[in-house]
């Protein structure tokens, strides 16, 4: 399984949440739990999540309701629906909200993770070489900015991870916790984030990167 398996699973029946949490650990993902939809909301918004699995009848908001929210927002994260609602309406309701799949309670484990591999493999595809930035393109492979004047930027290995990171999903806001896990995982001290976003806007010009009050760093306005 790739590096940076992060999966957000919100369930509020405790005991399936914990089973499930040791389970796709054991699958190699990073879990992050949420037990309600207020949490779910407030997580799928502030880190970015390899996969999403959900349950319908939360609390606080309700799951297709939570997958509209984020999908709203920006998050592409493929979203399973786990759900003991499983009449063919009620995979239609979920898909149209968003979902990639829907898988009916009760279920089989070893299904479960068969259909999250075959989400991830979806949702990576071919990586594109060329991603658009503020300004002008991104070459992923020579980490070069070819502005719109034709002037040329290099940037170092770690400038170049975190504007991949940002351009790659450019509406969606980066908490420095999730930049941390994904662009220096060597690295304990959040503040590093903030440092790199600075190079970047000196290399870049100011409207690069955004910052979003409380929550963290976007990429700037296309």
């Amino acid at each position: 399984m790739e590096d940076e398996a992060r999966l957000l699973l919100v369930e509020d029946d405790r005991r399936l949440a914990a089973m499930l949490e040791q389970v796709l650990q054991g699958e190699g993902y990073t879990v992050d739990v949420a037990l309600d939809g207020q949490r779910g909301l407030h997580l799928g918004l502030t880190r970015s999540y390899s996969v999403i699995v959900l349950d319908r009848g939360l609390p606080g908001i309700e799951g297709l309701d939570l997958l509209g929210r984020l999908r709203s927002k920006g998050v592409v994260a493929p979203a399973l629906v786990l759900s003991a609602l499983a009449n063919p309406a009620d995979r239609v309701a979920g898909l149209d909200a968003g979902a990639e799949d829907y898988l009916s309670k009760p279920f089989d484990l070893d299904e479960l993770a068969a259909r999250l591999r075959t989400l991830r493999r979806r949702a990576h595809g071919p990586a594109p070489s060329v991603l658009p930035v503020p300004g002008g393109t991104f070459e992923v492979e020579s980490r070069r900015v070819v502005r719109a004047d034709s002037e040329e930027r290099g940037l170092s290995e770690r400038e170049a991870a975190l504007l991949g990171l940002l351009a790659r999903r450019p509406r969606q806001v980066f908490s420095r916790s999730d930049i941390l896990f994904q662009v220096f995982p060597d690295v304990s001290d959040e503040g590093v984030v903030d440092t790199y976003v600075y190079y970047l806007r000196r290399k870049l010009g100011k409207s690069a990167v955004t910052t979003v009050r409380g929550a963290g760093y976007r990429l700037g306005e296309l």
